[in-house]
C-alpha cells in the first residue's frame, strides 16, 4: 500500500514539473518587446491620462508581464508600468530558442506587416501646408505629440503607405504626419507669390477706398488741352486716363511736382505743373481752331516781319513776374501763357499750350536758333535769348527768370515766329 502512493506521488509531482515546465515555455513565447518609435512613454496605469514613469527610446527592449490588448504590463529598468500595444514589437521565443521578431499586427490599418515596411529615403526639406497633428505613430487615431503649424519647415526622414516620419528640429521633436499635409519648398514659393499678389491687390483695393473717401484738401483745374493721370508719382508710369481741359480736380495730397488727385471716380497723379486754380477762358474761336489760324497765317507768309531783339527785350520786362498756372498776364504766367502775351504785343496770336506753339511759324534746327524763336520741351515751352540761354516761365519757385536751354527740359524742337 505504501508502494502505490509512493508510485502516486512520484506521478504527481511529475505532472507538476510538466505543468510547469509549460508554463515556463508560455511565459518565454512571448516575454520581451522593442520599442517602434522615438520615444514611448511609460505610464502608472493602462491610460493615456496616467502619469509618466519613464520613457523609452527607440529600440530598446522591455519585459512583457502581460497583454491586455491595448495596453502592455511591462518591466523596463526596475520599473513596472504599461506601454501601448502599437508601439511595441512583441518577441516571440520558440521552444528550439529561435527569436522571430517584428511581428506586430497594425489592427487600427488592417494592413499587413509587407505593407508596413518603410520606404527608407534621403532626408529632404519640405513645409507644412496646414496646421496638422503630428501623430506617435503611423495611424489616424494615434496619440498626438504636437500641432505643426503652416509653413513650418520640417525634415522627411522616410515614408511608410502615405505617412511621413518627420523632424522639427527648431522643437527636437520627431512624428508622423499624412503626406498631403506636406509641400515641397517650390510649391511654397508659388503659393507665397499667390499670397503676395492677393495681399497686394487687397492693399491697393484698401488704399484707393480709402483715396475716395479721403477728404480734399483744395481743388484745382485742368490747364491744357488734356493732362494724363497716372498710377504712380512719375512720367513712365501706367496712365490711368486722359483728363480734359477745365476738369474740377479734387486734391488728396501734394508730393513735390505731382499731385495726387481724385477725379470722375479715378484716383493718380498729375504734374501740378498742369493744375491750375481757376479754370482757363475760352474764347469763342476754339482752340483748334486758334491753332489752325496761327499756322496757316504763319507758315504761309513764313516767320512775321518784326525785329526778334525787340521780343527779347520786352519779355525781359518781365523778369521776376510770378509763376501762375493757366496765368497769361503779368500778374501770373505759366510757359505758354508768358510766350503768348510777348508774342501777342507784336501782333501774333499763339495758342495757350505748349504743343499746340509747335505747330506755329516755321521749323529751325537747334543749332541755328536766333534770339527770339521758341524752344520747346516736353509740357514746356521759353523764347531764346542768344549765348544758349533762354527766357521762360520756370515754376513756382523760380518765375519768369532766365535759364540754359540745354537743361529746361526734353528738348522737342523749336519754331521762328518773327524774321
Amino acid at each position: 500500500m505504501k508502494s502505490k502512493m509512493n508510485i502516486k506521488s512520484i506521478l504527481t509531482l511529475a505532472i507538476l514539473s510538466l505543468v510547469s515546465f509549460m508554463f515556463l515555455n508560455m511565459s518565454l513565447a512571448a516575454n520581451t518587446a522593442k520599442v517602434l518609435v522615438d520615444t514611448a512613454n511609460l505610464r502608472e496605469t493602462a491610460s493615456s491620462d496616467s502619469r509618466i514613469l519613464q520613457q523609452v527610446s527607440l529600440n530598446e527592449e522591455v519585459n512583457v508581464l502581460e497583454n491586455s490588448g491595448e495596453w502592455c504590463k511591462v518591466e523596463y529598468k526596475g520599473t513596472t508600468g504599461y506601454l501601448k500595444t502599437d508601439l511595441l514589437s512583441i518577441n516571440t521565443i520558440e521552444k528550439d530558442e529561435t527569436t522571430k521578431e517584428n511581428t506586430t499586427d497594425v489592427n487600427e490599418e488592417n494592413v499587413s506587416d509587407t505593407e508596413n515596411v518603410a520606404e527608407e529615403s534621403k532626408t529632404s526639406k519640405y513645409f507644412v501646408a496646414v496646421d496638422t497633428k503630428m501623430k506617435l505613430v503611423p495611424l489616424i487615431n494615434a496619440t498626438n505629440v504636437i500641432e505643426v503649424k503652416q509653413d513650418q519647415e520640417v525634415s522627411v526622414l522616410k515614408n511608410i503607405n502615405g505617412w511621413a516620419f518627420i523632424e522639427v528640429k527648431e522643437l527636437n521633436t520627431r512624428g508622423w504626419i499624412r503626406e498631403e499635409k506636406l509641400k515641397t519648398e517650390e510649391q511654397k514659393q508659388a503659393d507665397d507669390s499667390v499670397k503676395a499678389a492677393e495681399e497686394q491687390a487687397a492693399a491697393e483695393a484698401a488704399e484707393k477706398e480709402a483715396d475716395l473717401n479721403a477728404p480734399a484738401i483744395k481743388t484745382l483745374y485742368v490747364q491744357p488741352e488734356r493732362v494724363n493721370l497716372r498710377k504712380e508719382n512719375n512720367t513712365t508710369s501706367e496712365i490711368v486716363g486722359k483728363i480734359p481741359q477745365n476738369t474740377t480736380i479734387e486734391i488728396i495730397s501734394e508730393d513735390g511736382q505731382w499731385s495726387k488727385c481724385r477725379v470722375n471716380g479715378l484716383i493718380g497723379y498729375i504734374s501740378t505743373q498742369y493744375l491750375g486754380d481757376s479754370k482757363v477762358e475760352v474764347t469763342t474761336t476754339s482752340r483748334s481752331a486758334d491753332i489752325r489760324e496761327a499756322k496757316t497765317s504763319q507758315e504761309s507768309a513764313g516767320p512775321v516781319s518784326g525785329n526778334a531783339s525787340s521780343v527779347v527785350a520786352y519779355a525781359r520786362q518781365f523778369l521776376g513776374t510770378p509763376y501762375k498756372h493757366g496765368g497769361s498776364s503779368p500778374s501770373g504766367f505759366d510757359c505758354s501763357g508768358f510766350t503768348q502775351y510777348v508774342y501777342k504785343h507784336f501782333g501774333v496770336n499763339l495758342p495757350h499750350y505748349s504743343d499746340s506753339q509747335l505747330n506755329c511759324g516755321v521749323s529751325v534746327s537747334k543749332s541755328n536758333l536766333a534770339p527770339g524763336d521758341l524752344v520747346i520741351y516736353t509740357g514746356h515751352v521759353a523764347i531764346y535769348i542768344g549765348g544758349n540761354k533762354i527766357i521762360h516761365a520756370a515754376n513756382k519757385n523760380s518765375g519768369v527768370c532766365i535759364g540754359n536751354v540745354n537743361t529746361a527740359g526734353s528738348y522737342k524742337g523749336a519754331r521762328r515766329i518773327l524774321k
